[in-house]
């Protein structure tokens, strides 16, 4: 493969999206960690919405979220997820397709517990996807984990993360007359040797 220099310089694609969010850090005006996950639930019907993605880790990507919500009920049936994250401001993106486990042991703890007070109660209070009757239903359960949980709430246990492990990471470039950079990282499975291609925009 030929071509692949400057911003796609490096062997390690997780490397390379480390540094372009860093680069997103300091441009994007508002949640440079916002991604579109996209699940599929029983029938093979896609779902998407948006998510903070929260680490980039040596070969992986972890959010947050509640276990009981539709994305993690069709994460768990599936096993699988993708996403996109687009930077606006630096007119690039990466694309992310691959397995997915759970993130539920100390590292959720100490994510959760690096949280403000306030998203810490709110976790205990909303069943995520389900049914509300009214806000007011809402600020009602949140008073009322306030009262019983206290000033340091536990992580509750149904909320937690996700681990993407991806077999296929695509980076995007914008070019001049659309003419954009496209690069994608493939490997058999997790651990195994990346295999890099250049693509037509």
């Amino acid at each position: 493969m030929s071509g692949r220099s400057g911003i796609f310089a490096g062997d390690d694609p997780f490397v390379i999206a480390q540094t372009w969010y860093a680069e997103a850090e300091k441009s994007e005006i508002n949640d440079p960690n916002a991604i579109a996950l996209s699940t599929v639930d029983a029938d093979g019907l896609p779902n998407i919405r948006m998510v903070l993605l929260k680490e980039i880790e040596a070969d992986a990507f972890v959010f947050y979220t509640n276990y009981e919500s539709k994305k993690a009920q069709e994460i768990d049936q599936a096993g699988k997820a993708a996403f996109v994250i687009h930077w606006k401001s630096l007119r690039r993106q990466i694309r992310v397709r691959g397995t997915v486990t759970r993130e539920d042991g100390p590292q959720a703890d100490a994510y959760y517990k690096s949280r403000g007070l306030q998203s810490r109660l709110g976790a205990w209070a909303s069943r995520q996807s389900q049914p509300l009757s009214s806000r007011a239903a809402l600020m009602a359960e949140v008073a009322k984990v306030t009262a019983t949980k206290g000033p340091n709430p536990p992580r509750p246990p149904y909320w937690g993360g996700y681990r993407i492990t991806p077999v296929e990471i695509e980076f995007w470039a914008d070019g001049a007359h659309r003419l954009h950079d496209r690069f994608r990282w493939t490997r058999t499975a997790p651990g195994s040797d990346w295999d890099v291609t250049r693509l037509n925009p």
